[in-house]
């Protein structure tokens, strides 16, 4: 495969999870930028990803072994299963590797990062982690450079050069990248896709735990759609399981959804889970936040601890106070949110140019 006319380097970036979810959009925003710095991207997903993302926006994607052991939910059985695929899907890594001759190796979260770092290693060219789970910061810090992401538990917000964590290795921080685009949504676009029922002179709450909806998530938007809070309760994602659209029924669910920019701008708060990109595209919109804990297995990240003031934590049984409580301190809140957009908008560039610099090293 020849590298396009005026690209000079190349990165392959190998992509945890099914391809049409946060990891995914992390692997996109971050070539984005790469290709704008004149560095050709190339992905590479798991045999059995079905890459719906990659599939919606024309980008092309290789097929490897990307083993998983359950993200932030890991436990002992799923990682030594993952561990023991590991070896195999790293020598297939490297293979490919060898055919399209990449400046470097990019491994995006979980197997993702691994792998590319293994794969990397056995054909001898260098590679940089992007970190969220407190398995792959850990085995990549031993393997090579990371970027740590604000789930790591290497994540350092005060710090904005690298550190170095041992001899070899170096560990960066940084908020998670986000599209530019997602920014530049149109309100009155929004407002014609809503269904009936919608009221343009009451503030929107949009509900969300990503892609796919969780049942906790939708038990907190039907509850307080029944509380007739005087607010638009907007419910977006796919349920992951059909059981959970009775919740539904006092919300306005809007499913799976493509005009997320448009939504963010009709929206005055958003209640999502304590985690993910959609808290960073969110806040890129200066947007409050609220996160309701224990969505997603029970997991917790701490974004009000990395976002103090702009993102407000809660357990359902407190969600219609701080909902109300938001809403009316909803300027305040939004002066907070403000200070992090320009950082979080600022990520994407940073990741790009660290990559870069990675493979300058060479």
């Amino acid at each position: 495969m020849n590298r396009e006319k005026g690209l000079k380097m190349k990165a392959l970036l190998t992509v945890t999870g099914r391809g049409m979810g946060g990891d995914a959009v992390i692997a996109l925003n971050i070539a984005l930028d790469l290709e704008k710095q004149g560095v050709q991207c190339e992905f590479a997903l798991d045999h059995n990803a079905p890459g719906l993302l990659f599939k919606k926006k024309g980008t092309p994607w290789h097929k490897i072994s990307i083993p998983q052991a359950g993200g932030h939910s890991a436990n002992k059985y799923t990682l030594l299963k993952a561990s023991g695929k590991s070896l195999l899907a790293a020598r297939e890594g490297a293979k490919l590797i060898r055919k399209i001759n990449p400046d470097i190796v990019v491994g995006i979260i979980g197997g993702g990062a691994i792998i590319g770092a293994l794969s990397a290693r056995l054909a001898n060219i260098p590679s940089l982690g992007v970190v969220a789970t407190p398995t792959d910061s850990k085995v990549l810090s031993k393997l090579t450079d990371i970027i740590a992401l604000p789930e790591s538990p290497l994540f350092r917000q005060d710090i904005v050069e690298e550190v170095q964590l041992n001899s070899k290795t170096k560990v960066h921080s940084s908020y998670l990248p986000v599209n530019p685009d997602i920014v530049s949504g149109n309100r009155e676009n929004a407002v014609k896709t809503m269904p009936p029922g919608f009221r343009k002179d009451l503030p929107t709450v949009l509900f969300s735990s990503g892609s796919s909806l969780f049942e906790k998530m939708a038990q907190a938007a039907g509850e307080i759609g029944k509380r007739h809070l005087e607010a638009n309760i907007l419910v977006v994602g796919e349920p992951l399981k059909d059981e959970f659209r009775e919740y539904l029924k006092s919300t306005l669910n809007l499913g799976y959804v493509d005009n997320l920019p448009d939504l963010y701008q009709l929206a005055d708060l958003v209640v999502l889970s304590d985690d993910g990109l959609m808290v960073h595209e969110a806040l890129a919109c200066e947007l409050p936040i609220i996160t309701l804990l224990k969505v997603k297995y029970g997991r917790y990240h701490n974004m009000e601890g990395i976002f103090p003031g702009a993102v407000i934590e809660c357990e359902l049984d407190k969600l219609e106070n701080q909902i109300q409580y938001v809403l009316g301190k909803n300027d305040v809140i939004k002066d907070k949110s403000k200070f992090y957009a320009e950082l979080i908008q600022n990520a994407s560039p940073k990741i790009a140019r660290i990559i870069k610099e990675k493979i300058k090293e060479k």
